[in-house]
């Protein structure tokens, strides 16, 4: 591995291999004068291998990881940092974008703020010199904190989805951002609160592609699947089908289009019959993922969700009708919530459970880049603790809630460490005790 300026090493995780793909599909067709090489490092200790045998005059390990793995990477970082010294530590993704600063105390030598594929490109022609490079959080020579903005927003479509290159595909990335600024997630922080998306034709370029290789299976990685082609909250089932029916198509009689499933999901208020009968005209799915998020009004409204607990109810009811079978998103623990909206949360999972759905448990983390960021972590009592698992016994949930309530109490920690001037942590409004209620003051 010699004779270039810069190697480029990813940290290879199966959690964020998109991510890193879509990086290689920028490279792959950008030209520049910097000779360069890329390194897969699938485990620590292939980081360290790498960096020790690599020859550049620069080397670049590249990280991307999400807010509830930055403490134990942080941990594996201090490794490899001891055993091969010299590398440049590169940081990007949802947790680097949120929490630079947090991320360069962490032992990340660069933060990449926002979208990747422009910084990366412009880090390759400057042969790793960060300095001028729009998008990068970093600490000069002098200790002084460099901040160069976020990067660059392009036209979804203006990158590859996968490089061919490397042989590394993956699910195509169809929408990028969210017009949805949900209070816990982060994709309308980092990406900005409006959609774009790749085109029919573009999507269809990566569908040939994918055929030419032997692959007949395309999946989608969008936050709101059935928002395809649209910019408002209103569904564009024209496009929807224009999309569905073109990959359909480019793929042949043998082909398989997935939509609506795994790695996407759909809102409850965008499912309609017409959208399930398209969904079961060209594609190959039984299931579709439904995000419900909570059993209670007030929470909803206070997440600002966009969407109320009947939508819900009746997006399952249709999907079991036509045939589906249905995973439901639900959030425990969220911000503000008491035993009454917790037991409206409990009685849905029942109703929806009986009606033939899956639960998928999560519990709220305070994920940094959202407007809760700073609230607390989500706690679930023994009692709802209890009244889930005997669901998930019943086979009528799963999910990694357990792990996720250790993951919230790190990054509420972290928050504490890291305070934000004049946040608040927009809780839900007390409810009234039935006293103030019935009182004359409150008729």
């Amino acid at each position: 591995m010699g004779g270039c300026d810069l190697t480029l090493i990813l940290r290879y995780r199966k959690a964020v291999t998109y991510g890193h793909h879509v990086l290689l599909a920028a490279l792959e067709e950008h030209e520049t004068a910097t000779a360069y090489e890329v390194v897969f490092a699938e485990t620590a200790a292939a980081t360290v291998e790498a960096i020790r045998a690599a020859k550049a005059a620069k080397v670049l390990v590249l990280w991307s990881f999400y807010s509830p793995d930055a403490a134990a990477l942080a941990e594996e970082l201090a490794g490899i940092r001891a055993a091969a010294p010299g590398a440049v530590h590169v940081a990007g993704g949802v947790h680097a974008t949120a929490e630079p600063v947090q991320t360069l105390d962490a032992g990340w030598d660069i933060a990449a703020v926002g979208e990747g594929e422009s910084t990366l490109l412009s880090l390759v022609d400057s042969a790793g010199d960060p300095a001028g490079i729009q998008g990068l959080v970093y600490r000069d020579e002098h200790g002084t904190l460099q901040r160069t903005g976020k990067a660059h927003r392009e036209p979804l479509g203006t990158y590859r989805a996968f490089p061919l290159t490397y042989k590394r595909i993956n699910p195509i990335e169809i929408t990028r951002g969210c017009v949805y600024a949900c209070r816990f997630c982060q994709t309308p922080f980092m990406f900005s609160a409006r959609f774009r998306h790749r085109s029919v034709d573009n999507v269809r370029w990566h569908v040939d592609r994918m055929r030419e290789r032997g692959l007949r299976d395309v999946r989608f990685i969008t936050p709101t699947a059935l928002s395809y082609g649209s910019q408002d909250e209103s569904p564009n089932l024209a496009a929807v089908e224009e999309l569905l029916a073109t990959c359909k198509e480019g793929l042949g009689p043998d082909g398989r289009v997935f939509f609506g499933s795994f790695p996407s999901e759909i809102r409850p208020e965008h499912v309609s019959r017409e959208a399930l009968q398209l969904v079961k005209k060209y594609c190959s799915n039984n299931n579709i993922i439904v995000g419900a998020q909570s059993g209670s009004d007030r929470v909803l409204d206070a997440a600002k969700r966009g969407h109320g607990v009947e939508e819900v109810k009746r997006a399952i009811r249709l999907g079991v009708e036509e045939g589906f079978r249905i995973n439901v998103d639900m959030i425990f623990g969220m911000p503000g919530e008491d035993q009454e909206d917790v037991d409206a949360s409990l009685t849905l999972a029942r109703e929806l459970a009986e009606l033939g759905a899956r639960i998928h448990a999560h519990t709220f983390m305070p994920l940094p880049g959202t407007p809760w960021r700073d609230a607390p972590p989500g706690d679930v009592d023994p009692e709802t603790i209890r009244a889930v698992d005997r669901l998930s016994q019943q086979g009528a949930l799963y999910g990694h809630w357990q792990r996720q309530r250790e993951h919230a109490q790190r990054l509420a920690a972290a928050a504490e460490a890291y305070p934000r001037p004049g946040r608040s942590r927009t809780l839900l409004p007390i409810r009234p005790s039935p006293e103030q209620v019935e009182s004359p003051a409150n008729p």
